[in-house]
């Protein structure tokens, strides 16, 4: 899809040259070649393909050819069912910013009513500072929501496995973990956006062949401050995060601990009436107990108490507890 952006105006899909007339910021959402051939007639510029924008050299991402500059940055997306991300790609020219993406985003989507709502002229340069304006805001809402999950992550973990609910050891164990993992690839996506997005206000910002205004210098140094501040937090989630699986593990392994301690009082209390079973049942002639009229209760009882025994010391010290947190 090719979208015109103007001021005052929707969004307009563009289908010939005369429908761009006005626009200043082209929109080329997953385009054909049709379409990027389009707009490379109207720019004058070319305009980079999927594997171009998905190149991670520096660069690559981010260089200048005269007086036009090529950005790019992978950008997170995440749905109902999915978490991935897609690259976006900027051509700013001195007339026209073109943004490449393959994906909706909501950010795009804010930008694009900023835009129909301005009620002054904008430039090149305004459209691309206004995107990664729109860009870091949905960023800041996403982070606090995965901050708000991390909480709810944190509760369930350290109220530990609960064995009369429904769900079973094996099954919560589970659970913990991919969701562990989720948020760590989650915070890891966020990541890499936020340090593309920061290459490109430095790379902006210390440009000599396309000085922004001076307003604008100040938003992209307020960008800059705020892409700065996002970053720590998800340093801070990301600890966190590594605290969760390191808790997460340590209460795995207390469960199965606990597993193992049944296992080993069963298989202990085992042992010794066996071994009385043995001894009783060898076939030699003089057993003393051989003849003995009360043996066979002797010996059951022996048995009995062998288990009774261990049973009562494995209470003592607490393995026969249902519950030991």
């Amino acid at each position: 899809m090719f979208l015109a952006h103007r001021n005052g105006q929707p969004a307009c899909a563009v289908v010939t040259e005369a429908d761009a007339s006005g626009a200043v910021w082209l929109d080329l959402v997953d385009p054909t070649d049709t379409e990027r051939d389009l707009a490379a007639h109207l720019t004058g510029k070319i305009i980079p393909q999927r594997s171009d924008l998905e190149e991670i050299e520096s660069s690559s991402r981010l260089h200048t050819d005269d007086d036009t500059v090529y950005m790019s940055l992978p950008l997170v997306r995440r749905t109902d069912t999915d978490l991935y991300s897609s690259p976006i790609g900027f051509v700013l020219t001195p007339n026209r910013l073109v943004t490449v993406r393959f994906s909706d985003y909501a950010s795009f989507d804010n930008a694009a009513r900023q835009v129909v709502e301005a009620k002054t002229s904008l430039s090149s340069d305004d459209s691309l500072v206004m995107i990664l304006e729109c860009i870091v805001d949905r960023l800041a809402d996403v982070l606090e929501h995965v901050g708000l999950n991390l909480n709810q992550l944190s509760r369930d973990v350290f109220a530990g496995y609960d064995p009369k609910g429904n769900t079973r050891l094996a099954s919560w164990q589970r659970t913990i973990l991919r969701r562990v993992g989720h948020a760590e690839d989650f915070s890891s996506l966020i990541r890499d956006s936020l340090l593309g997005l920061d290459r490109i206000s430095i790379f902006i910002s210390e440009n000599r062949k396309h000085t922004l205004p001076h307003g604008l210098a100040a938003r992209l140094a307020t960008v800059s401050r705020d892409v700065t501040s996002l970053t720590d937090f998800v340093s801070q989630l990301s600890n966190k995060i590594q605290f969760l699986l390191d808790a997460a593990l340590g209460f795995i392994s207390i469960e199965q601990n606990d597993g193992m301690k049944i296992l080993t009082v069963v298989s202990f209390i085992g042992v010794a009436p066996t071994l009385i079973a043995g001894i009783y049942g060898m076939n030699f002639k003089d057993i003393p107990e051989l003849n003995w009229a009360y043996g066979y209760w002797y010996s059951l009882a022996a048995m009995l108490v062998s288990v009774i025994l261990p049973l009562l010391w494995f209470w003592r010290i607490g393995w026969l507890k249902t519950d030991n947190r």
